[in-house]
Formats: C-alpha cells, structure tokens, sequence
C-alpha cells in the first residue's frame, strides 16, 4: 500500500469530481484486455481469420467473372485446351470461395467464444475491483453519496464494458483490417482507385469521429448524469419509505420522481436525435464514396483500361466496405455511447481513498487497551478552526469512561480518530505502544467493537448479523452471544428463530431489538476496546433495562469509551471526560464533577434532573 494521503488533499479530492477523457477509458479497457493475453490472442486470432477470408473474397469473385466472361461464347464451342483450363480456373475460384466462408465461419465463432471469456473474466474483476475501492472510501464519501446512484455507476459502468468490448474487437477491429486491406488490394490494382478509396476512408472516419465525440458525446455525457440522478432519487425514496407512508406522501414522492424523469427523458432524447442526425451524414457521404469508385470503375471499362472481372472486384469489393463504413459511423457512436457510460466507473478508479494503510503497515496486537491521545490536532477539511488543538489524553486499560459535551464538542470525533476513519492533522494516537497510523485499518478496527446509537443490520438473518464479527462462529457461539445481550428470548420465539430475516437496516426489529442484536454482536468480537456512542437513547423503559444490563455484562474487562448525552446512564462509570469545542475542560467522576460549583457537567445534570 502506498504511504498515507494527507488529510486535507485526500478528502477534498473524495469531494471534487474528477473529470475523465474519452483517452483514459480506453486506456482503462486496453489494460484489462492485457490481463487475460491467451483470451485477447484468441479473439483477435479468429477476428483476423475471418477478415483475411472477407478480403480475399472480392478477388475471388472477380477472377471467376472474368473465367465467365471468356467463356461468353458458350457451351457450343469446342473444347479446346484454354477453355478447360477457364473451366477448371472457374470451379478452383468456386471452391476457394467455399473454403472462404467455412474460414471465416470458424473465425467468427472463435472470436465470439473468446471474447465471451474475455468480457466476463473483465466484468467479474472490474465489478470486484470497483466494490472494494467504494468499500475504502471515507465515511464523509458515503454520507454525501446516495447509495442507489453509486451502484447506478456500478452497474452502468460494467455493462458499458461488454459493449465496449464488443464494439471494439469484433466490430472495429475488422473494420479497420478490412478497409486497410482492400485499399492496399485495390491500391496495387489501379493505383488511382485506391488512392481515391483511401481518401475517402480518411475523411470518412474523421467524419464519424468529429460528429460522434463533438455533437453526440456532450449530450450523451449530460443524459448519464440524469440517469444517475434517476437511480438516486428511486434509492432515496425506496429506502425512506416508512417516512414516506408516515406523512400520506406517495404522492408527493411521485411528483418529485416525475420531475427527474422528465428532465433524463428530454436529455435522453436529444442524444438519441443527435444520433439518428449522425448517422444520417455518415450514410449520406458512404453513399458518394461509393457512387464515386463504381462511377470511376465504370469509366475505366467503358475506356478499356479495365476488365469485365476489375469491375467486379470493384462492384463486390465497394459492397463489402459499404458495409464495413455503414458499421463504422454506427459502432463509433455505439464505442463513444460506452464511453459516456463507463466515464463515473473509471472515475472511482481514480478517486484514491481518504485513509490508506501505510506502507509496511504492521498487523494490531492489542491485549491490554491503552489508549494515548499525544498532542493531537485535528480540523475537518472545508471548517476555518481547528477542533483539536494539542490534545492530550490517556485512558488506562481496563477503564470505562464517557465523553458527555454539548453537540459539535467533539465526543463522536475522538472514537472516529480512534478508530482511524479520519487522520489527524498533527501529533498521534497510540494504543498499548503501537502508533495506530501505523498499523492495518482492517487489524485495527477489529481490536475496537462498537455499539451505535443506531445499530445498522444487513438484510440476513440473525445469526448471520451478529456472527458478522467474527465469520466462522458456531451457532452455539452466536447463540451464547445473545444470551449475553439479552437478545436470545425474543429471537427464540421468532418463528425461524436465528434464521430470521431481519429485512433492509433490521426494519423488521423494534429499535430495542437491534439495540441487542448489535451488542451480540460486540460480544461474539471479544475486543479489548469497546464504543458505545449513546446505545439507550432512543428505547423505551423496559427495552433501556434490558440493554442497559447486557452493555454491563460487556463491559467487563475492556477499555470502554461512552459517548452520551443522558448523563443517567455515565453515573456508575470509572471516569466522565466533558468536551466544550474540541477542548476537555472536565476530568473526573460523577460525585466529583457534581460538586464543582459553576462546572459545566453539574449544569448538564442539573437541567436533566429537572427535565426528568
């Protein structure tokens, strides 16, 4: 892994959008052909295979005609040394023109198995690849990203390369062969013609390009920004819909989805103009290449500079390129449409995560849970004033202490610092002697368990959400686990039990319930450091009981850091730190914060004594 990014560049590059050129996605696509060379050799082998076949059809084909065209006296004529030789000639041309056909079947086909394999071997490690790097980004980047637009962007992105793959290698590719072949053919034949073929394929191309990437690429580009938005307006209502339903607002929802639909529809329309408007040139000027080679052939014959089989040749070769040209302005249109469409995947390539491992980062070994805060300074990027300035903490190991401070004073900012998801600006964190900017994030995290004030679940079943801790779990682990956290009576009485989906987020169980299932789930980590970011404050009285008891029963023996605002639930604990702006203007225990007159955590507990 590459050294740390700082703070401030690394996270403001997280919020920039980074600008991609038509160059880098084919750059990008180039590279993970190179990846699989035996699966590209073999695509390109079979495209080149039937191209030469496609080639030397023409030639072919004209040598018969003029065979026919000797023999135009008829079957009547003596058969004399020179006509047998036409007729053997004519049978050799058709039977080499058999064999063509079978040889470019067979090319096609293996450049359609191989591509096949090449695409989804791509696919498989580009949608992989993209997932892990969205997976690293900065939990400020998930805040501000609607999740529906970012799997929009994946989905659109790997798809994109499919097309691209195909237009690429079995479309332009021979294309190109095809009509760099028969210039050079035609070229040697009558130089004139081929110069004139050869011009014409120039411009026609520059045609195709200059229309595809400066009048159907910027409409293109502006119609996959909407359907983005389309996906991330469906995800955001779909995922609120309990809200939704609450306030009677379906059809408000509906409404606004509307307006989003009408804005990606009119785009979307316009591109596809744009582009009907594009081919319709492109035909227009493939109709006067070809009018102009058949009218110049035409004019030689009619001269006598050329034979019934050179009119031919030019007749079937101009019908092969006129198609291969007629394909062209289409896939060009097809390559800048994939283009568009892979430009927000690419982008998440480039965009490097907020927080990297060091290089050498070494593995976390935490067994005591001694936490130093040295020195530290830390400001958010984009805020004027630094929110820790030469902070400097120490909490023993075994302790548990709470984080009480008006909102904004930095509580849930120190366990994100402690917890690495952002770097701090100046000094270091160190737990028992080990520098956590210089360990793996993925060791660090998993000496830390944390209890959210909202426990977030997957859509699985229950075992498998509190066994997220610790994968290879038994079911008798898990289910020990939820004794612990008073979450195995009402799981037990579920029908399916620990098999029971839980629905997306754990909408299916009471806000108690996911309270519980995530302190099983700090259990079954066994960490020596544990979070509890105000676990009780949203549970009704029987449900803050029993999490109450179950987050005692966890704390044993681990460093435990509370972040809370009801200071009813930090009374029993070893130490109270009391945050105002980023600075620890309190240290000690309850009795002893109480009795300090004019103190800002005896205000706090006063105006809450009163409240209750």
């Amino acid at each position: 892994m590459s050294e740390t990014v700082p703070l401030q560049t690394s996270q403001q590059q997280e919020g920039q959008k980074i600008s991609i050129s038509f160059t880098e996605v084919l750059v990008f696509v180039l590279r993970r052909w190179l990846e699989h060379p035996s699966l590209l050799a073999r695509t390109l082998g079979g495209v080149g295979l039937a191209t030469l076949a496609d080639i030397c059809t023409p030639l072919l084909a004209g040598r018969l005609v003029d065979d026919v065209s000797r023999h135009a006296a008829g079957p009547n004529v003596p058969r004399t040394p020179d006509l047998m030789h036409l007729r053997e000639d004519a049978f050799l041309m058709v039977s080499g023109l058999i064999v063509l056909g079978l040889v470019g079947l067979y090319g096609r086909r293996a450049s359609f198995i191989g591509i096949t394999h090449l695409t989804l071997a791509i696919m498989r490690r580009t949608v992989t690849q993209a997932f892990a790097r969205v997976q690293r980004f900065s939990t400020d980047w998930h805040a501000n990203t609607f999740a529906g637009s970012t799997v929009r962007r994946l989905t659109r992105g790997v798809w994109a390369i499919d097309s691209l793959d195909d237009t690429l290698l079995l479309m332009i590719a021979p294309e190109v062969l095809v009509l760099g072949g028969t210039t050079f053919v035609l070229m040697i034949r009558s130089p004139l013609m081929g110069l004139v073929l050869a011009v014409s394929v120039v411009l026609f191309a520059w045609l195709s390009i200059a229309l595809t990437l400066r009048y159907v690429a910027p409409s293109a580009r502006t119609s996959n920004e909407w359907d983005t938005r389309m996906g991330a307006a469906m995800a955001d209502s779909v995922t609120c819909n309990a809200v939704v339903k609450a306030f009677g607002a379906e059809g408000r929802e509906e409404a606004r989805l509307g307006r989003v639909v009408k804005g990606w529809s009119g785009r979307t329309a316009r591109t596809w103009i744009r582009g009907t408007n594009s081919g319709n040139l492109q035909a227009l000027a493939s109709l006067v290449m070809r009018m102009l080679l058949i009218g110049m052939a035409v004019m030689m014959w009619w001269m006598g500079h050329a034979g019934p089989g050179d009119v031919a040749y030019v007749l079937t070769m101009m019908f092969l390129v006129q198609g291969y040209l007629r394909d062209l302005g289409q896939q060009v249109s097809q390559v800048q449409r994939s283009v568009n469409e892979m430009e927000e995947l690419v982008a998440i390539f480039r965009r490097e995560p907020a927080i990297q491992d060091h290089e050498g980062a070494q593995e976390a070994a935490f067994t005591k849970g001694e936490i130093h805060f040295e020195h530290v300074d830390f400001q958010y990027p984009g805020q004027s004033r630094a929110l820790y300035n030469d902070l400097d903490l120490t909490i023993a190991p075994g302790s548990r202490v709470a984080l009480v401070g008006p909102s904004g004073s930095g509580k849930t900012t120190l366990t994100k610092l402690l917890q690495r998801l952002y770097d701090v600006s100046g000094g270091r964190i160190v737990v028992d002697g080990q520098d956590i900017a210089h360990v793996t994030q993925d060791s660090l995290r998993a000496h830390i368990a944390i209890v959210p004030q909202e426990p977030i679940l997957f859509h699985r079943t229950l075992a498998e959400n509190i066994a997220y801790a610790r994968p290879g779990a038994s079911l008798a682990e898990v289910q020990e686990a939820a004794r612990l956290a008073n979450a195995a009576t009402f799981i037990e009485r579920l029908p399916e039990g620990y098999d029971t989906m839980v629905g997306e987020r754990g909408v299916k169980l009471s806000g108690g319930e996911r309270q519980r299932v995530a302190i099983a789930r700090a259990f079954l980590a066994d960490a020596p450091i544990l979070i509890f970011d105000e676990a009780t404050s949203s549970l009704d009285s029987e449900s803050e009981a029993l999490v109450q008891e179950a987050m005692r029963r966890l704390m044993q023996n681990r460093t435990v850091i509370v972040v809370a605002h009801r200071l009813s639930t930090v009374m029993e604990l070893d130490r109270i730190l009391v945050f105002r702006r980023g600075e620890l203007i309190e240290d000690g225990t309850h009795l002893e914060l109480v009795g300090q007159e004019g103190g800002i955590y005896r205000r706090l507990f006063e105006l809450q004594s009163l409240e209750g």
